[in-house]
């Protein structure tokens, strides 16, 4: 039985239509992911289910004393500290348990030093953080989260997305993150073309089956124009004739009947490559025992960090907020100068730079367009106008002020301005803020495309697992390079909060003494790495071992097959026999060869599924 039933809701804003004749349903327990381009309406939506707004029409009905928790992004606190604050949020009938309140703030990300703190001590991001965990704190039947990663470091998100998967309630999520929202959703729940559909799954399903019934419609489209078409010729070809005049009238009433498919308008994306530099070389940055300090007394936010930059090195910056990767990047962009050591960049190395600040630069009386031709001096109008159509500013939408932009339209803006300067090296910082799901792949897909090099700050998982081959770790208190992808990362060293906030439920070993769970986990970890290599490396030498013997083959299988022309024109009658007896053999050993690496090649894959579902299940407690 559905517990929130939504009819025919309709919302604009002038005219800007959001939905209309919406309709879906919440059953017990669903966690929802709701999806849609920036500013079609799903921040209304949320406010619309908290009771904020009134729909145009249609209603939202909700069980009787069903609470609600919505997740404000505007800051209104009472209590003197922080856990004080946190803990007012909690339900009436468990107001002494505030344990359950200090674990979800040190999930957060905040310290046990700080739960006396005043707030007015707290940055802005981290109050965001603090209106999360009251949220969380008050247990509501439905929990309404707006972009609850905005301002969480990766440790909080996946601590984040190991609370929600646990949630026992109704939950919608709206968030920029793919990731996080796939991780944690039953359904996903989408705003398109002005109406409200829900299904059952991750949205990389959802998208898959809204693009199977466009392209069943359009079919249906084309074909019913096809026979419109044909019905007209019909009527206009005998339309004068007496003896057909019953059958023509007959089909202008069948074309009145019939409805008209209108062709569905193309939805707007981002479209576009970062320009290209000429590689200057096999290397193009070294950094050589950089530490940085704000303060002359310190304390070094780095110390002693040395790496080097490959021409198609795909470098990820990590770690918790406040720890300096903004700090780093800016090193590396020129902005700031190293204490001590040096960083030295090929002659002919062209830096295209992303920053979480740059926004501020962007003029606010310029028009977009005029943002854009001020970059460079060789940007023309017209090269402006392809620019910012690219990114969703085409015709009239490329003469706004940059002052009336979003978030994520400002930050659209400076994307764009990449585009205007070739380069070899991007340094990007934090790029997905303020941009929606479609948008961030569209974003994964240019940067997966780049061939040069990229050095990128992120808290999205999804991105580190698509883009990044090397690290750069601001975990336990300092900062290291770290030679291998994320995955690797996780499985060898793994992030120390993690070890912290997890908790297996039926081990009170574990649960009673932390340092003890950490040694046992991380020796469980070690354990199944082992098991899994043990396992492992043999059928990958196998597979490689059968790819190579098949490569040799079709190797040989070429070769005769170029002597087989030689001996044919020759007419050399024992060589051409010889020659096809041998084909036939080869052709004969690689079939066999082709089923025995189909075989070790699925037994490699299930395995490398199970140990991967061990290790996910360890790490999350």
């Amino acid at each position: 039985m559905a517990l929130i039933k939504a009819v025919n809701l309709a919302k604009a804003y002038g005219e800007q239509v959001l939905f209309t004749e919406a309709n879906f349903l919440i059953n017990p327990g669903e966690r929802i992911g709701l999806v849609g381009r920036n500013g079609h309406g799903k921040t209304t939506l949320l406010r619309l289910l908290a009771g904020e707004e009134e729909p145009d029409s249609g209603s939202i009905t909700f069980p009787k004393h069903y609470r609600i928790g919505y997740l404000q992004q505007h800051l209104n606190f009472t209590q003197p500290t922080l856990l004080a604050e946190a803990c007012s949020a909690l339900p009436a009938t468990q107001e002494e348990q505030s344990w359950r309140v200090e674990k979800i703030l040190l999930g957060l990300g905040f310290t046990k030093a700080d739960f006396h703190r005043p707030l007015t001590e707290f940055s802005g991001g981290f109050q965001v953080r603090l209106n999360l965990a009251k949220v969380l704190a008050a247990e509501p039947n439905l929990l309404l989260l707006d972009e609850p990663s905005n301002y969480l470091d990766i440790a909080s998100i996946r601590w984040l997305i190991r609370f929600l998967r646990a949630w026992k309630h109704e939950l919608i999520l709206i968030t920029h993150d793919r990731s996080l929202m796939d991780q944690v959703i039953t359904h996903t729940l989408g705003i398109h073309r002005q109406k409200l559909r829900k299904l059952e799954g991750t949205t990389d399903k959802f998208y898959a089956q809204l693009a199977k019934e466009e392209e069943i419609y359009e079919k249906t489209r084309l074909n019913e124009e096809k026979r419109r078409k044909e019905i007209e010729v019909f009527i206009n070809r005998f339309r004068y004739k007496a003896t057909l005049s019953s059958r023509v009238q007959s089909r202008i009433k069948m074309l009145e009947k019939r409805e008209r498919l209108e062709k569905l308008a193309k939805p707007e994306a981002l479209a576009f490559t970062f320009p290209e530099a000429p590689s200057p070389g096999k290397l193009i940055m070294e950094v050589k025992g950089v530490s940085f300090a704000y303060q002359p007394t310190g304390p070094f936010f780095i110390d002693g960090l040395s790496f080097t930059v490959g021409r198609n090195d795909r470098i990820g910056i990590i770690g918790k907020n406040g720890k300096g990767k903004s700090t780093l990047l800016r090193l590396l962009a020129g902005e700031l100068q190293p204490v001590q050591g040096v960083i030295t960049g090929h002659p002919a190395l062209t830096t295209g730079y992303f920053g979480q600040t740059n926004v501020e630069r962007l003029d606010p009386e310029k028009t977009i367009l005029e943002e854009l031709m001020a970059t460079t001096p060789t940007c023309s109008l017209e090269m402006a106008r392809k620019i910012s159509g690219a990114f969703m500013f085409g015709g009239d939408l490329a003469l706004k002020k940059i002052r009336v932009l979003s978030g994520g339209e400002k930050s659209r803006v400076l994307l764009s301005k990449l585009l205007l300067t070739p380069s070899n090296l991007l340094l990007l910082d934090e790029p997905t803020n303020h941009l929606d799901l479609e948008s961030c792949d569209s974003l994964l897909e240019a940067l997966d495309a780049y061939n040069g090099a990229l050095i990128l700050v992120t808290h999205n998982e999804m991105y580190l697992h698509a883009l990044v081959d090397k690290l750069i770790v601001f975990d336990r208190d300092r900062v290291f390079f770290f030679n291998g992808n994320y995955q690797r990362f996780l499985e060898e060293i793994g992030w120390e909060a993690d070890e912290e906030t997890a908790t297996p439920p039926g081990n009170k070993e574990k649960t009673n003494n932390p340092a003890n769970y950490r040694k046992v986990l991380r020796q469980e970890r070690a354990e199944l790495i082992n098991r899994r290599s043990a396992v492992l490396n043999p059928l990958s030498a196998q597979i490689h071992q059968l790819e190579k013997a098949i490569a040799q083959l079709e190797e040989e299988l070429g070769q005769n097959n170029t002597e087989l022309i030689t001996a044919s024109t020759a007419g050399n009658a024992e060589t051409i026999a010889n020659l096809a007896k041998r084909n036939a053999e080869i052709n004969q050993e690689v079939e066999q060869l082709y089923t025995e690496l189909a075989k070790v090649t699925d037994d490699y894959e299930q395995a490398a599924a199970a140990f991967a579902a061990e290790l996910e299940k360890l790490n999350a407690g």
